[in-house]
């Protein structure tokens, strides 16, 4: 119990910090080396194996942060990497400016807004497969779908809702959180993505293209001005530099990884860090053959591997800092004593995931992030699953799901604040009409996942 109330304790000031803008790598990291240290002062458990062990406990913690950056950054952290670099250079020659347009251009013709506004959120949501970044999917949209639906008559909070939460569920092998869900549940990210995330993702899509449909309606005809009058007009540098065929280009790590799977081609074998890097050299030839400059066309190769960095620097070392954290929770026995708790009180296998996911969702809110709080939480699910006599993907998939849609009713998360500014809009507005569309969003995601599975 002491353990508990410990983690409880330092869990609220990690909470409490991370909501004041703290940096969340040094909050989380800071938060797991207390409670570890905590563990060892009260005797409540060790850091790491003694096979692992460098012979003093309290250095212990500290090789178990070096032990997690050496896993991490060769395996995870490299995947993560190439998608963040690859999705950059996309957005550097244009080509994600071009997916994004072609998707849009079949709404222009449909001229019932509420209903556009709805198919918008499908086509967003499509999009984040091939376009894995919420903020950076956000903006586009906002100088795409944004005046299409205000032209239509819908309000600028209405449609600046459908661009904020466009990549609510991070779907698909772009996504660091469906990389890291499929590497904890021990499957290929191509299973994962096609086997789980898809049967749950449709309820889910549906569910909140029709509660858009509904509350933005709703909202919208409450409203005594709908003050539309700020216009955006696409990115014109980037519509002029690349050609239409471009819009293919972002779809290629995904055809990749999809057809030399255990879906389709078993004989050859294609993992994601592979399928990018073989995206950057066919993106590297369209570009050689459209500017016939091969200097300027290999200068641009350092935009890729800046993204690398950038990533490494964001998100690795959040990953590790969410890893340290869970260790700490680990250590002091929190998470045993909820888990014997809640089987004490005959809680089952449902109960533990609709537990996990709601110390996700609530992590994500507060935190205004949705890999902070999935990357702190999910090397927990397999114990957790193993203790409770179900597969760890039963439970992450849940829990990844939560970690976005959580988000996005966050006001101080980066794609509603980057969707509000463009819009001028408030945030805390914005996530108003967020937030009823995410709340249906999360319970049909625990619903359909025991249906489902």
């Amino acid at each position: 119990m002491l353990g508990l109330i410990l983690a409880i304790i330092i869990t609220g000031i990690v909470a409490k910090m991370v909501y004041g803008r703290y940096k969340p790598q040094a909050v989380l990291m800071f938060g797991g080396i207390v409670l570890m240290f905590l563990a060892v002062a009260f005797g409540l458990g060790s850091i790491l194996a003694e096979e692992k062990s460098t012979g003093f406990i309290l250095f212990d913690i500290f090789e178990f942060m070096k032990l997690t950056f050496s896993n991490r950054a060769g395996g995870l952290g490299l995947t993560i990497m190439s998608v963040a670099g690859f999705a950059k250079y996309m957005d550097h020659i244009g080509a994600s400016n071009q997916l994004v347009k072609i998707a849009i251009k079949p709404l222009e013709k449909v001229h019932a807004p509420y209903v556009v506004l709805a198919l918008s959120y499908i086509v967003g949501q499509i999009l984040n497969i091939f376009i894995p970044s919420a903020s950076g999917l956000g903006v586009l949209l906002m100088v795409t779908m944004y005046p299409i639906l205000v032209s239509l008559g819908v309000s600028k909070l209405s449609a600046t809702a459908v661009a904020g939460t466009a990549a609510c569920l991070d779907l698909g092998p772009g996504s660091g959180n469906s990389n890291l869900a499929a590497t904890t549940a021990g499957m290929d990210v191509s299973i994962y993505f096609v086997k789980y995330q898809i049967p749950i993702a449709i309820a889910v899509m549906i569910t909140i293209a029709v509660l858009h449909y509904i509350v933005q309606k709703r909202f919208d005809s409450k409203m005594e001005n709908k003050d539309d009058s700020t216009e955006y007009t696409l990115d014109n540098k980037k519509e002029e530099k690349a050609p239409t065929i471009y819009a293919i280009l972002p779809m290629i790590p995904l055809f990749l990884i999809l057809v030399f799977s255990k879906l389709l081609i078993t004989t050859i074998k294609m993992n994601v860090v592979t399928a990018m890097l073989i995206g950057i050299f066919v993106s590297l030839v369209f570009e050689v053959i459209r500017l016939k400059n091969v200097k300027k066309v290999f200068e641009s190769i350092q935009v890729f591997f800046d993204g690398m960095g950038m990533q490494f620097a964001k998100v690795v070392t959040l990953i590790v800092a969410g890893q340290t954290f869970a260790q700490g929770l680990i250590s002091v026995g929190a998470i045993d004593t909820l888990i014997s708790g809640a089987q004490s009180l005959g809680y089952g296998a449902n109960i533990m995931i609709i537990v996990m996911t709601a110390i996700i969702s609530v992590s994500a809110v507060v935190m205004g992030s949705g890999n902070a709080p999935f990357f702190a939480f999910a090397s927990l699910a397999p114990n957790v699953a193993a203790q409770t006599g179900i597969a760890p993907v039963l439970m992450l998939l849940p829990m990844q799901f939560a970690s976005g849609i959580a988000r996005s009713v966050s006001p101080i998360t980066g794609v509603i604040v980057a969707v509000s500014g463009v819009a001028e809009i408030s945030p805390f507005d914005l996530v108003k009409r967020t937030a009823i569309p995410m709340a249906g969003a999360l319970l049909v995601t625990i619903i359909a996942n025991f249906i489902v599975f």
